[in-house]
């Protein structure tokens, strides 16, 4: 499921414009996601010029979330920035699965891509390139689209206070899930492929009522990872 280590990348605006067409159908369902933060951060008695600004600098979505969980009079920096920390340590997984891509090119192109990096532009990117894509703009453009309908929705959410405070009251938290399974499916090799995700969905299971938010996630990847290492050693 790795990008191979031979694989020659090039990085053009036309793989960037191919990648950006391919996520602005999935971009759509951020918006309201995006929506959702501006108001509930309004909420919390952020300003509105800083809750735009946090989505067009961090853009995390889930990250943001978490933050604001621990928002107030007295801000607890070190737990903040653990928490997010933890919510987001899953891209050291998904960096180190496209680093034979980009590391092929340079390093301004190459953290450019990083900072847009999020779940969908890799899982889409990976499917792409399972299709014979060798063009690292194609995840950049993704990851611009993305930010683009974050950062949109975040402003909508701003504009109309605290009218949208929780998207799963509208059933919208089930579109990512419903985007990610078929994708999930692609990579389906067979039973060779039974335990390993096993391990993963298991402990990422039992983690979703053990650990605090990121962590389960982080916790069924390594586990995962190190199972199919184990078969493949043997």
């Amino acid at each position: 499921m790795s990008l191979s280590s031979h694989l020659q990348t090039c990085f053009t605006v036309s793989g960037g414009m191919r990648g950006a067409r391919a996520m602005a159908p999935v971009s759509l369902f951020v918006i309201p996601f995006g929506m959702s933060f501006g108001a509930a951060a309004l909420s919390q008695g952020l300003d509105p010029h800083d809750v735009i600004l946090m989505s067009v600098i961090v853009f995390a979505g889930a990250a943001q979330f978490a933050a604001l969980d621990l928002w107030g009079p007295d801000l607890p920096l070190l737990a903040i920035a653990l928490t997010v920390l933890a919510v987001n340590a899953r891209h050291l997984v998904l960096g180190a699965a496209l680093s034979p891509w980009l590391l092929q090119v340079s390093p301004s192109r190459r953290f450019l891509t990083l900072g847009l990096l999020t779940d969908v532009n890799f899982a889409q990117a990976m499917a792409a390139k399972d299709t014979g894509e060798t063009d690292a703009g194609f995840l950049l453009g993704g990851g611009l689209m993305l930010w683009a309908a974050w950062v949109c929705g975040t402003a909508l959410g701003v504009l109309v206070g605290s009218g949208i405070d929780d998207v799963a009251t509208y059933g919208l938290d089930v579109l990512m899930v419903a985007y990610f399974a078929p994708i999930a499916v692609q990579f389906w090799e067979g039973r060779a492929n039974l335990l390993p995700w096993a391990a993963a969905a298991g402990i990422a299971a039992t983690g979703s009522l053990l650990l605090p938010a990121g962590w389960p996630i982080i916790a069924g990847a390594l586990a995962g990872g190190l199972v199919g290492a184990l078969r493949d050693a043997d």
